[in-house]
């Protein structure tokens, strides 16, 4: 490209970071400056991004919602669940776009010097949308939600070491451990515990659907549409619609034929094998983010035949990832090696041999075990990501070789995780991004966790699991967390072909910031507040 050329491409993108230009003709002139539609597209996206708009409707297509869903942050599960609470609720801490862990509801935090206890201090602005202030209580009665005996909250397991929670005052809480968590702030991310109005009882009004979040329900009904409109009384920066309209749309093709033809402006989920073709639209712009987010296939090592750690390895030894990988993810994923902690993690433990696809070695295994012919039953469904059940299909076809025969049962996609995950002992689920090992290791592999979905029990792992989330020595918790991946890999329950990356679209006409947060799609979850119209 000439040096004139780049002049006025340099002299456009200021005029778009300003405003002081329309996408028509910031598009018109970079095209006879000699960029292509495309290139000029994500241009105008990127540097028109730096000065948001107020205004407008925004529809907001996701791929994972059920009828059942539910208003109690204990039961969230799904994506509908994940996404609306981002909207309408708010959270002590938030993950920013940038990875780094940001305020929320609360403004600052602080640690004594073991990480035992925890003080938070509370935006004395923040008001529920019902126009009662966010109190102490609240957080607390929202907290203890989770905690105690009688819950039923699928977070139990990350408040288990939480003594006590009490106020000091009306906007500070102080929260003691029986054992150090450097953690405990990124904790709070955690999409279950959503700030709710305390009853008078401490219980937690949750049934009403009020919150504190950038966007206030106005209808809805689950597994179909949520309508909200913008919080006036919203604490921090963003929420630049005037109203948002959430839709479940679980079906591939008619969430893609929505996007493309501007029923809504955003989806949470492409189909990757139409990524290529979408990317060539000018009216479009797809993100593809790398993430710590997962897809597992959890096998229930207390039941036949899983019961036998050879059938176990001989189960993962009959994946070929890398084909995997090339024909379903086209690309947009990292290679996992069947231990849940992503290089998008802190930690991350280098050095532990990959697993590969080796069917010779997986008939041995079964041999051993006495389950040669062995002929299991694999769920999976379109809603759990693009592609899932032609990717369980390949999955059989490879583990032929081993003598594996695997049985793909196509389930409907509404009520997946209420009727499937954690009830059928071998399926396919998706895994959203959690921002360190501990919180994804004591979630889903921790003895007592209520999404221990692999039932797996080894008396090591989680005595390094307690370990180390009181060491503050970075080399040890390292070497920890290390230990912790390679008996996961070797005696666990759960197969992880790969680390998804967050494939989403979005019409020309949004804007979104420079940097998309990787800890859910859209923006991590926020797509509602963080994002707007260019024009």
């Amino acid at each position: 490209m000439s040096k004139k050329n780049q002049a006025q491409l340099d002299r456009l993108a200021d005029a778009a970071r300003q405003g002081r230009i329309s996408r028509r003709d910031f598009m018109h002139y970079s095209v006879a400056a000699g960029l292509t539609a495309t290139t000029a597209t994500g241009l105008w996206t990127t540097k028109a991004a730096a000065q948001p708009k107020s205004g407008g409707n925004f529809r907001w297509g996701l791929h994972d919602g059920n009828t059942s869903d539910t208003h109690d942050p204990g039961t969230y599960v799904t994506r509908q669940n994940i996404f609306l609470a981002h909207t309408h609720r708010s959270y002590l801490t938030m993950i920013m776009g940038d990875g780094s862990l940001g305020p929320d509801l609360a403004d600052s935090w602080e640690a004594n010097d073991d990480a035992t206890e925890w003080t938070f201090e509370l935006n004395q602005e923040a008001a529920f949308h019902s126009g009662k202030p966010v109190t102490a209580d609240d957080v607390i009665a929202s907290l203890n939600h989770h905690r105690g005996d009688d819950t039923t909250s699928a977070a139990k397991a990350l408040l288990t070491d939480v003594s006590d929670i009490a106020k000091d005052g009306d906007h500070t809480i102080v929260v003691t451990l029986s054992r150090g968590n450097a953690d405990l702030p990124w904790l709070m991310t955690d999409y279950h515990f959503a700030i709710c109005p305390a009853n008078d009882d401490g219980t937690i009004d949750w049934q009403s659907g009020d919150g504190s979040g950038p966007y206030k329900i106005d209808s809805g009904e689950w597994g179909v549409q949520f309508t909200l409109s913008r919080h006036d009384g919203w604490h921090r920066e963003g929420a630049y619609f005037d109203t948002v309209e959430i839709l479940t749309l679980n079906d591939p093709n008619a969430r893609q034929t929505a996007l493309v033809t501007g029923d809504v402006h955003a989806v949470s989920l492409i189909e990757l094998k139409t990524m290529a073709l979408l990317q060539r639209d000018p009216n479009l712009v797809i993100h593809n983010v790398p993430s710590a987010a997962a897809i597992t296939m959890p096998m229930f090592c207390d039941q036949a035949p899983f019961d036998n750690v050879d059938v176990r390895n001989a189960m993962k030894l009959a994946m070929n990832r890398d084909e995997i990988i090339e024909k379903i993810t086209f690309g947009a994923a990292t290679k996992a090696n069947d231990f849940h902690h992503s290089p998008a993690q802190p930690y991350y433990p280098e050095g532990i041999p990959q697993r590969d696809y080796d069917p010779d070695q997986a008939r041995s295994l079964l041999q051993k075990a006495g389950a040669e012919g062995l002929t299991v039953n694999l769920s999976a469904a379109d809603s759990v990501y693009a592609g899932a059940v032609d990717m369980a299909v390949l999955y059989a076809e490879q583990a032929r070789a081993a003598g594996i025969n695997i049985n793909v049962v196509r389930e409907p996609n509404d009520g997946y995780y209420s009727d499937v995950w954690l009830t059928k002992p071998f399926c396919l689920v998706s895994w959203g991004a959690r921002p360190t090992p501990d919180v994804m290791y004591t979630l889903a592999y921790k003895d007592d966790a209520a999404w221990n979905e692999s039932h797996w029990q080894n008396e090591r792992f989680n005595e390094l699991l307690l370990q180390a989330k009181s060491e503050l020595d970075e080399s040890l918790r390292a070497e920890m967390y290390a230990e912790m991946a390679t008996l996961a890999r070797d005696d666990g329950g759960t197969i992880i072909p790969f680390f998804n990356n967050f494939v989403y679209a979005n019409r020309a006409n949004v804007g979104t910031p420079e940097e998309l947060a990787a800890s859910w799609e859209n923006d991590g979850a926020r797509a509602a507040s963080r994002w707007w119209f260019t024009d």
